[in-house]
Formats: structure tokens, C-alpha cells, sequence
């Protein structure tokens, strides 16, 4: 996983982009109805999706159909992995700490 990866996912209409893709694949006409934006803008963001490994596209006719790409995701979730658990960690002492205070 690198830095890269990161600057992609922080921008907000990519992660919209990944939201939407996340349930189904679609359309660029779909993403755009659906994002409100200009399709301009929407394929812009899709390459850099596409350039990045995060998502893929398939040529139907005139139609080009997205999805996104598991195997990078799940890169991402292994090296998320060890922070899940230093968060999770916390939130138990969180709660531990707020328990005591009501008693």
C-alpha cells in the first residue's frame, strides 16, 4: 500500500464514485444522474479509479460499465488490519473509562 492510495481515496467525489460502484456496477450515465455532476468530471475521477487499480471497465457497444477492482480493496483492508486494532483497543478503554464515571 502506498501514500498514493490515500491522496486518491481523500478526494470526496472519488469516494462517492466508490460508494455507488461499491453497490453495483454502473454506467457513466448512471454515475453521473446519480452524482449530479458532469460527465466530463465523472470520467476524469474514473481514470484516476482505473489508473489506480481500484476499479475496472468493461466496453458493452457504446455503454462503458464500471465496477470495482476487490483485490486492491482488499489490500487496503489488510493494511488497515493493525490500526483496526489499536482502535478498537481504544474504544474499549473508552468505554471501560465512561463506565466508571457513572458509577
Amino acid at each position: 500500500m502506498n501514500a498514493s492510495t490515500f491522496g486518491i481515496l481523500a478526494d470526496p467525489t472519488r469516494l462517492r464514485l466508490i460508494d455507488a460502484l461499491r453497490e453495483r456496477e454502473r454506467t457513466v450515465g448512471e454515475l453521473v444522474e446519480l452524482l449530479g455532476i458532469s460527465q466530463p468530471a465523472v470520467s476524469k475521477q474514473l481514470r484516476v479509479l482505473r489508473n489506480a487499480g481500484l476499479a475496472s471497465v468493461q466496453v458493452d457497444a457504446q455503454r462503458r460499465i464500471y465496477r470495482l477492482t476487490p483485490n486492491r480493496l482488499r489490500d487496503l483492508d489488510e493494511w488497515l488490519g493493525p490500526y483496526r486494532k489499536f482502535w478498537e483497543e481504544r474504544l474499549v478503554d473508552m468505554e471501560k473509562t465512561l463506565d466508571a464515571m457513572e458509577d
